[in-house]
C-alpha cells in the first residue's frame, strides 16, 4: 500500500483494513479524527512502533510531559515538525516496514 493508497482508504471507508498493522489502524483513525480510537489501538498494540504512535498522539493532545515519556520508550526523539508531518513519516515509515 502506498501513502496516497493510504489516504484513499481513510476518506473512503469506515474502518482501517484488518491487514494494517496496529500502529497504522491508530494512524488512520487519528486521520479520521478520533483520537481516542487511535489511542486505544496503539495503546493495544504494545510495540515500539505502537509507543511512537502513542508520543505522537499526545503530543497533538498537548501533552508534551507524556509524549516525552512515549518518545523515549519508542526509541525515537521528540519531532520537532508539524504534527503532519511526523504522521506523514510514521505512516511511510510503518508502510515500508510492512512490505
Amino acid at each position: 500500500m502506498t501513502l496516497s493508497e493510504f489516504f484513499e482508504s481513510v476518506s473512503g471507508n469506515n474502518s482501517p483494513s484488518a491487514k494494517l498493522t496496529k500502529p497504522l489502524q491508530a494512524l488512520w483513525w487519528d486521520a479520521k479524527g478520533n483520537w481516542h480510537q487511535a489511542h486505544e489501538v496503539c495503546q493495544s498494540a504494545e510495540s515500539i512502533e505502537g509507543d511512537w504512535v502513542h508520543a505522537y498522539l499526545h503530543r497533538k493532545e498537548g501533552d508534551r510531559g507524556n509524549a516525552s515519556y512515549w518518545y523515549r520508550r519508542a526509541q525515537q526523539p521528540a519531532h520537532q515538525g508539524t504534527l503532519e508531518e511526523e504522521w506523514s513519516q510514521m505512516v511511510e515509515h510503518f508502510l515500508n516496514s510492512a512490505a
